[in-house]
Formats: C-alpha cells, structure tokens, sequence
C-alpha cells in the first residue's frame, strides 16, 4: 500500500494497529473513524483526493529552458498538446496520492475555439498585475480524507472570451484595475453550473456524480467529458518513479473499462448513461507543436480535436489507450439539471455500480460530512457556511507535488538534452531537493507550488480538522530531502533560496498547544520539529546577521514590495538594510524556541539549557531593536520601528515608512510563570542573573515586567509598556493602520504624506495603495502597501490575546469609533477579528465585503451562498483582491467565525 507517497516520503510515526487503538467515540463519527483508521495504517483512506493541481503548464518545474522563462516554455495553448514531465492539472480533479491516475471535468458549449480541460489565466506578463485565473469556481465542501468532497463551476454558455481577455489586460497599464471574465459581460448570456461531487463507498471505490444546470431562460447544448487518464511516467526513461511498464485503459464491454498500473493495481471504471468512449494517448502532439512525428498518431490533444475540430481520426479506434473520456452530449432545457455518474474501483469488487445503491453512498457520505463538521463549525448559520467553504478550499488545495531536482537539472533519459544555461537557470544550490507529496498549496491555480511561511498558517485551520496532517506538513520541509544541508528551508518553487519568515516554529507550538487543549498531546511531534528547526535557527543567526549586531536581513521576508527597494536585491549607492521585520521575526522565533524548549524540559531536563541558550539569543536581538539612536530600529520621535539604511561611511537613517514591518516586534512575547521558575531552577538561576547584571535593559524592552496585580508571571517582549502603548495607539487608529476590515500593510497616513528617498537622482516613493498595488517592485503582483493581510492580522489577533492575559484589565487602547471609553487589549483584539470575520458575512443587504460590491453574490439565488477566499483585500472596501483560492492562509478566518478560538 502507498502509504508514504513515495520511497523517502515521511515515514507514519506509528505502528499498524488494530481497531481496538482507535481513539474512543469514533464509531459516533465516521469521518473521525476514516481518519484514525489512515492515521494507523488500517486502511488508506487519503489514497484518493482532490490532489490534482489546476495548473501545471507555466510553473517552474515544467520549465526545460536555458533563461527560466516557465511562463513562455510550457504555455497555456500547449497544455492541452504536451504530456507533463513533473504532474498534471485538470478541472475539479481528483487523483491518486502520486498522481498516477486523474479525473476531471472537460466541457464545450458548442462556441468555444478549445475544449476546456483546464482552467485559464494570464500569465505574468500578460496581466497588467501579474498572473492572474480568469474563471470563476468555488470549493464547497470536503472532508480531510476525502470521503466527500464537491466543488462548483460556473461556465458561460456564450463563448468564453480567451482574447478579449488577453487584449485588454495586455492594453490596461499599472494604474488601472485588472479586467476580469466578470467585465467581459459574458455571464449576460446565461452560465451552466457544473457541480462535481466525490464519494467513497470504500478506500478504493470512488463515486462521482456531475450535476449540470442550465442557468438561463433558453435551452442550450452542452458536451460534458469526464476524462480519466495516467500520469505520462514512460517516457522519461530511467526516473525515480520507477515504472517500466506503460498502463493501459481499454473497454471491456458495455460503459465497463479495464485500468491496469504497474503499481496502482487493476480498477474497474464505468458510467451511467450512454456516452461515447473517446481513447487516446497521453503523449504530446509533436507535430503541432514541434513540427517533428509523434510518437504515436494518438495524442493528448485528440479530444480537443474530435469534439470541437470534428476529427474522426483523432481518436483510437481500437477503444484503448491512457486517456479516455465519456462523451455526453446533453440537451437541457431552461433551468434543468441533468447528473452524469461515474465510478472506478478494484476489478474484483462485485457490487452494483449505480441505481439506488450508488444514491444512497452518495447522500451517506453528504451526511457524515455533516456529522463531522456539526462538532467543528460555530456561530450563526451563514458564519458556519462560510467556515465550511474554507475548510473546503483547505482540502482542495492539498496538491501532489513533484520535484526532483538533480534530474530536472540534467535532463531526462531518452529526451533531448536541456540547452546551456538551463542548470543554472533556477535552484542549482539545491541539487538534493526530492519532492514527491501531497502539499497544501496556497492557491492551487495561481501558487500551485508550496510556500514555506504560507504552508505554516495553513496548519492552523488544518490542526481543526485533520491535526495529523498538519504535523506531517510542519515536519515535511524540515526532512532531508527538503531541507539544505545548510539548514535552509526552501521558500517556493521560484527561488528555494529565498527567505520566508521563520514561523515554523511558532506553528509548531500553536499545533501542539491545540492538541493538549484537545487531550491529544504530541510531545514527539514538537521535539521532532524542534531538533530540526535548531539547524535552521543557526542558519539564520550564520549568514543574516551581516554585522554580528543581532540585527538581522532576509531581503523581502514574504512582504514583497512593503519597502522602498526590492528588498532582494542589492541596495544602491553600496548601502545595507538593517530590517526590523527580520529582526522581529528572528526574535519572534528565538521566543518560540524557548517556550518549545521549557515545554521538553518537563520530560528531559537537558532542554533547560537549551532553554537558557534562546533566551539569551531573544535578549541580546531585544536589545539591539531597541537600542536608542544610530545603533537601534525603534524611533523615539514616531513611537515606532522601522527599517533602518546603512551607509558605507557609517551614516545610518531610520526609512520612516509606517507599514507591518514595524508592528511584528509586537508578536515576539514570552510570558514566564512561576512553574517555569520552580520547576527549572538551573534556568531560574541564569534569569537571575542577569537581572543582576543587565540593569541596562530596564525602561529599554518588556524586560521580566511583573503583570497585573496578583499575577506571579514574568514579561519578555521587545517593547517596553510605554512604546507597546505608542505603536497600539498607530495600529488601532483609523487614519493610520485600522481599516473597517482589520490591521492595513501600510498606514494610510502615507496616502497624503508619501515616503520620498532621494539615491543617485532617482527618487523611490512607497505611498498608500489600498488595492492592487501600481508599484512594478518585486514582480508584477506585488501588494503590501496597504491591503489587509491574513497571517499579520492573525499574528496581531493572537499577540493582544497574549499580552492581555499578562497585563489583564488596566492596559487600555482608546478606539472612538467602537467605544468612547478605552478597550482592553482583549477587547482590541476581539475587535479586530470581528471586522476579519465581517469580511465574508452578509450585512443587512446581503452583500459580503469581500465580493465586492457585485449583485450576483447578493441577489441572485445561484451565487449568494457562495464565498471566494483572496489573498488579500482592499484596506478600505474590503474586496477581495490577488489570488482568487487562496484559502491557505485566508482559511484562518475559520479561527474568528463564531468567536475566536
């Protein structure tokens, strides 16, 4: 059984069990019950999933070119005619955990120039803002094993208008807004909605079912084909997946196929209905393409080319090949809906495929989906309606990720070899990265790849769900095969070695903290976790502390253009940066390490010291933030922290932009309770002394404060009371960083009052950009000076949490448009979720925030219920903004949904 995923993949942390070890009350919830079972190797119930990418044409691991242009070397007109090397993509798909076999929808509603296999975009350079999906389809529902899981297309029934879109997002300069299918007026013409369901009758037995509804007063036609076909893995000559013989799909009598894979196994599929059985290769149309023979007159485009070209003989007669679909061509009336069912499971299984049997699995699974959540999902009916899309969209962003890159680098066996240049084109410094698994993805269209700051905010709302795998995500990029042997974690697919900011750490922590508040403690998981992230700590502190004065770089850190420079990037005129965001997020982390630490002292008293270590490292990084004129980030006159510029002749200047940077030393918190003084006494000791010697530090930071009265707890936090106070008083100010809609990236001061810095004769401005940003640093979509962010308004959320828990009542924030009188910083955070949370909700009017301002989300009954997940949201209206699924991170509204957790 393909438990791991692959032969280095993670391996189960337990042992097979027997039903017996089930943890209690699972026979009440089957869903809880599936998962305990895969948890325990029992039975492989995440075999089969939603793992199926969106888009694998453009992305970097596609891309064989000698300069690293993916966008250009695999485009989107090729992807219906090129077999993938690394994955594939499909609409709404589901796949296997190694992506060997894959269904997804194709459709055409007799218009259209291509069939649609997949979904369409811009790519970087044809968005005016970067690349860009241009189609609308929403995740409804999923359970974390997969045992029920619906999605939602919407398809125009007018001709999809490919160029129009290309044409004028091409026209449309920085300064104006992106064009999108919605502008185009398409949808005036009517829509089908085309819902795809997945269901397990077992580990192995897959159902679907596609319901098609005509949204429109005309009767229309529409071609529907389910595809099913096999990862091209034959090809590459000698490869890691290790499959020597090619599989084969073949008809085997009336709507019954035959699948044979060398290491899936035999399956059975069929359909209901009577649909024509279209066969071919999945091999790429060289001739179209290339201009040179195929290797077989059968090709990956032949359905494409028989249903829209009408080429007869496109397709294998012979009714057998690795890839086929099911040719419905239906006739709806207005506003009917007609349902296509489909099934594939092992060749030995004998029960009946569809009738009643098949409805009654169908709706047994909608309902223990239900069951499950109905413990999960809190407040009013639609905040729980919103919470279950993003856990949806969690779960169908869960994508089979591919990567080895000593064999991307050399080229593969059998095929023409990669030009010049094309190893040194991207990651040469990561020659050991193998990748082959299931990875939560920020957005499976437009990030199809992993991001490694991204991938620890995904935890949280994961860990709600389905903790194991939460656990399984934090440890994944900390193995060997991920992880640089310099203790690097990789970043993204663009660039590995880029720097994300370090919250692995802190994710880890929050994952365990949620599991002793569950009863489920994994002190194995967090001293796994921790051993690992000791590496990657020491990298930090080795190659981003360039001056050895605890104040710490990392280039863009995850927040792009927040900066007056791409922060990548050499600075000009020979100066450094000195960051108050990297300095923040290393003291953030050295913080998290020594809480982790004091925890694993409890069982294994070796981890005082290494308690005692960090908590100098949070000391000495403290002290230098702080330090009071050229040597220090915090500015005394603004109340505030900023970036700092270096110059060679040892001038330094404080880069007053008021923006996230300077807020995320609020995050780095250590509350000491008195067990942890008792119980360490050799970590008490060193506290003491240097409370004797470094007096210095008093006034300067939170440095050990006593809480409120009564309290017996300790304070570490890079603000002192006073400057905590100052920077709360920016933050929660509505003409600076408190929007109607959370904390802004940027203080909205900066919209009257730009930041202007002179070098060279060039002026570089940072201003207030509440939405798309028009600023072309760090790439096209660039976004942070202005919008509201999920992972720093969650780190905010949190943060004030913590902070009321130790000051309690008396520390107050004065917020006039909530109340007259001063918040309590509990009431300050709560505040802030609230106008998170509002972002999704309806008002009075039916509108959300979110969709901005668009009536079909509001009055029109087929998309009211619906609720997209952005990136991020415009920091005055709220409108979601940039990626359209990105429910990775934006997923933590979850957290804030009936109150937060």
């Amino acid at each position: 059984m393909d438990f791991t995923g692959s032969q280095v993949s993670p391996p189960r942390q337990h042992a097979r069990m027997t039903t017996d070890a089930l943890s209690p009350g699972t026979q009440l919830d089957p869903e809880r019950r599936r998962l305990d079972e895969d948890n325990a190797r029992i039975r492989n119930w995440k075999r089969w999933g939603p793992y199926l990418s969106e888009r694998n044409w453009g992305t970097v691991r596609e891309d064989y070119s000698a300069t690293g242009d993916c966008w250009n070397y695999l485009p989107h007109d090729h992807a219906r005619s090129r077999a993938y090397r690394w994955g594939e993509d499909g609409l709404l798909g589901f796949t296997d955990r190694e992506c060997r076999f894959c269904c997804a929808l194709a459709l055409w509603n007799g218009k259209d120039p291509i069939l649609k296999e997949r979904a369409f975009g811009l790519t970087n350079s044809e968005g005016n803002h970067g690349e860009d999906v241009k189609e609308i389809y929403h995740f409804l529902e999923a359970t974390p094993t997969a045992s029920y899981a619906a999605a939602l297309y919407k398809y125009p029934l007018a001709a999809y208008p490919y160029q129009q879109l290309l044409d004028e997002n091409r026209r449309r300069g920085r300064a104006e807004d992106e064009y999108e299918l919605i502008d185009t007026g398409v949808f005036a013409h009517g829509h089908a909605d085309v819902k795809v369901e997945y269901a397990k009758a077992d580990a192995d037995d897959i159902l679907c079912r596609i319901s098609i509804t005509n949204h429109s007063d005309q009767p229309t036609q529409l071609h529907v084909l389910p595809t099913f076909w096999f990862r091209n893995t034959w090809r590459w000559g000698e490869h890691p997946d290790g499959y020597k013989r090619k599989p084969v799909m073949a008809l085997i009598g009336d709507n019954l196929l035959r699948m044979e894979h060398e290491t899936l196994g035999t399956y059975q599929l069929s359909s209901d209905g009577s649909p024509q059985w279209l066969f071919t290769e999945n091999e790429t149309n060289a001739e179209k393409l290339f201009g040179t023979a195929s290797c077989t007159p059968y090709v990956k485009d032949a359905f494409h080319r028989r249903v829209v070209n009408q080429e007869l003989e496109a397709v294998n007669p012979l009714t057998e090949g690795t890839k086929v679909a099911a040719w419905y061509q239906l006739s709806l009336a207005a506003h009917e809906t007609q349902t296509i069912c489909l099934r594939w499971r092992p060749a030995t299984a004998t029960e009946e495929w569809f009738g009643d049997a098949f409805e009654q699995t169908m709706e047994r699974c909608i309902a223990e989906s239900k069951l499950f959540y109905s413990t999960i999902l809190r407040g009013s009916a639609d905040e729980r309606a919103v919470a279950l899309q993003s856990y949806a969209g969690l779960i169908w962003c869960k994508q089979f990720y591919h990567l080895v890159m000593k064999h991307w680098s050399a080229g593969d066996p059998g095929q023409p070899a990669p030009p010049p240049g094309h190893k040194q084109s991207r990651n040469a410094d990561w020659p050991h990265l193998f990748a082959r698994d299931v990875i939560s993805m920020p957005d499976s269209w437009e990030y199809p790849w992993f991001a490694s700051w991204d991938l620890a905010f995904h935890c949280i709302p994961f860990a709600r769900i389905d903790p194991t795998f939460a656990k399984r995500q934090i440890e994944l990029l900390l193995r060997e095969w991920y992880m640089h042997p310099n203790g690097q974690i990789p970043a993204y697919e663009f660039a590995f070695g880029d720097v994300n900011p370090p919250v692995q750490a802190w994710a880890a922590w929050r994952v365990y903290r949620m599991g002793v508040k569950s009863g489920t403690p994994d002190l194995g998981f967090l001293e796994r976790v921790f051993q690992k992230l000791l590496m990657n700590f020491t990298w930090w502190v080795n190659r981003k502390d360039p001056t050895g004065r605890n104040l710490f770089t990392g280039g863009f850190l995850g927040l792009d253009n927040i900066g007056v420079f791409d922060r990548s990037q050499p600075l000009p005129g020979g100066c450094h940066l000195a960051q108050a965001d990297g300095t923040a997020w290393m003291a953030f982390y050295a913080a998290r390490m020594l809480t982790i630490a004091l925890e694993l002292a409890r069982s294994n008293p070796s981890y005082e010291d290494i308690a005692s270590k960090f908590f100098e490292h949070y000391v000495a990084i403290a002290d230098a933030i702080n330090k009071m004129g050229e040597d220090g980030l915090w500015d005394e006159h603004d109340g505030f922290y900023y970036d700092q510029m270096q110059w060679p002749d040892g001038r330094s200047e404080n880069m007053r932009v008021r923006s996230a940077v300077g807020v995320i030393a609020l995050f780095a918190t250590v509350v000491l309770k008195k067990e942890h003084l008792e119980r360490f006494p050799g970590f008490a000791k060193r506290l003491g002394w240097f409370e004797r010697h470094r007096t210095d530090l008093e006034g300067r930071m939170s440095w050990l404060d006593e809480g409120a009265a009564g309290s017996t707890s300790r304070l570490l936090a890079i603000p002192s009371k006073e400057q905590l106070a100052r920077v709360l008083a920016r933050v929660f100010d509505e003409q600076e960083f408190l929007s109607p809609h959370g904390f802004r990236s940027l203080s909205r001061i900066h919209q009257d009052h730009p930041y202007v810095l002179g070098i060279g004769g060039v002026q570089h401005v940072v201003a207030y950009e509440p939405g798309v940003s028009r600023s072309g640093v760090f790439g096209g979509n660039s976004n942070w000076r202005g919008p509201v962010w999920f992972p720093i308004n969650h780190l905010l959320v949190e943060s004030l949490r913590e902070y009321h828990e130790f000051y309690g009542d008396e520390f107050r924030v004065s917020v006039p448009s909530v109340r007259a009188h001063p918040l309590t910083l509990l009431e300050c955070s709560d505040e802030l979720a609230r106008r998170l949370a509002a972002l999704f909700l309806k008002d009075k009017d039916g509108n959300r925030p979110c969709h901005g301002g668009d009536e079909r989300y509001s009055k029109d009954p087929a998309w009211n219920e619906l609720v997209l997940f952005h990136e991020y949201f415009h920091g005055d209206t709220g409108e979601g903004l940039g990626a359209s699924h990105q429910t990775g991170w934006t997923a933590l509204v979850s957290e804030y949904l009936g109150g937060v957790q």
